[in-house]
């Protein structure tokens, strides 16, 4: 096991999860070891076997079966949820656990583990009452969350580079 900081990404499935890889190669340059955990849309958008064999771990995508005694995960030292859907906000932040991402993200949420929350939501829904009411909740339990809904549609999901370092700055204090 290296000794690298290791970076949990959950992807959820919006367009920007179809480059999810370019993240994670900008993340192990800089030192990270990445593990990604996808909700059942996001691993829609990926190549799962092409992620596993780049992060040298399987993509997890589901519960852990009663007989296994492991998640097979390293500790997280930081999580980046990006994209993060509607969905996927609201039910994090309600403690709607159905899907293994969402359930890590409540744990670790819970643990204290720095988490970067970057929504990619069309403008109808970016509007709703319970996402604006469910952002504000994620981050008065710690998230960060990195969005501006008044960005124009293209310019809404910020870079992998701008999340990286975004993250980075949370790490640095």
């Amino acid at each position: 096991m290296t000794s690298a900081k290791v970076l949990y990404v959950v992807v959820c499935g919006a367009g920007a999860a179809s480059d999810l890889e370019a993240f994670v190669r900008l993340a192990q340059g800089a030192g990270w070891h990445v593990r990604v955990i996808a909700t059942p849309m996001g691993a829609k958008f990926l190549d799962l076997d092409r992620l596993a064999a780049s992060t040298g771990g399987p993509v997890r995508t589901d519960f852990r079966q009663p007989h296994e005694t492991s998640n097979g995960l390293p500790p997280a030292d930081a999580i980046v949820v990006a994209p993060a859907t509607f969905n996927t906000i609201n039910k994090w932040a309600l403690g709607i656990t159905d899907t293994v991402a969402v359930g890590m993200l409540c744990e670790h949420l819970g643990m204290g583990v720095p988490i970067l929350a970057v929504p990619q939501v069309k403008a109808e829904l970016a509007t709703h009452v319970a996402f604006g009411r469910n952002l504000d909740a994620l981050r008065s339990m710690g998230a960060r969350i990195l969005f501006d809904p008044a960005a124009p549609p293209h310019a809404r999901m910020p870079s992998w580079q701008d999340i990286l370092t975004e993250l980075n700055g949370i790490l640095d204090g």
